[in-house]
C-alpha cells in the first residue's frame, strides 16, 4: 500500500466536505475537473460513475466503501484509493490518500502517480485550512 498524508489546520468536518463532495474536488485537485454518478452531494457506497481528468478524460470508478465523516474508497482502474480524514488531537485534521494495487502496479504508481497524489494531499490540507479560516 502507498500512503500519503498531511496535517491541516482545518477541523475534520471542513476537510471531509472537500474530500467527500465530488463537486468540490476541483478546489484541491486541479487535474480533476468534475465527476458524475458517484453520489450527491457526497460520495455514496455502491455508486458507479466517472471522474473527469485533465478536462477531457472520463475515468470510470465505483465507490466501494464509505465511513461517514472519516473515509471513503473507490476502485479506479487497477487500483483502490482510500480518502481519509482524522482529527489530529489539536483541533485540526490529518488528511490522506492510500493506494492499493497489485505489487507490480504499486511499484509503477510509486514513481508515476504517487508524487501527484502527495502534492494533492498537501494541497488538500492547505485548501482545507484556508476554508476553515474563512479565506
Amino acid at each position: 500500500m502507498l500512503r500519503y498524508e498531511a496535517r491541516s489546520a482545518a477541523d475534520p468536518a471542513t476537510a471531509w466536505s472537500l474530500v467527500s463532495e465530488p463537486e468540490r474536488w476541483h478546489e484541491w485537485s486541479p487535474h480533476v475537473r468534475g465527476a458524475w454518478g458517484l453520489g450527491e452531494p457526497e460520495v455514496r457506497r455502491g455508486a458507479r460513475g466517472a471522474a473527469r481528468l485533465l478536462w477531457v478524460v472520463p475515468v470510470p470508478a465505483k465507490v466501494t466503501a464509505v465511513s461517514e465523516g472519516r473515509s471513503w474508497t473507490w476502485a479506479v482502474g487497477p487500483m483502490e484509493l482510500d480518502h481519509r480524514v482524522h482529527p489530529d488531537g489539536a483541533g485540526g485534521s490529518i488528511v490522506g490518500v492510500d493506494i492499493r494495487a497489485a505489487p507490480a502496479v504499486e511499484l509503477v504508481l510509486r514513481v508515476t502517480y504517487g508524487p501527484v497524489v502527495a502534492l494533492m494531499v498537501k494541497n488538500l490540507a492547505r485548501v482545507a485550512g484556508q476554508k476553515a479560516l474563512g479565506r
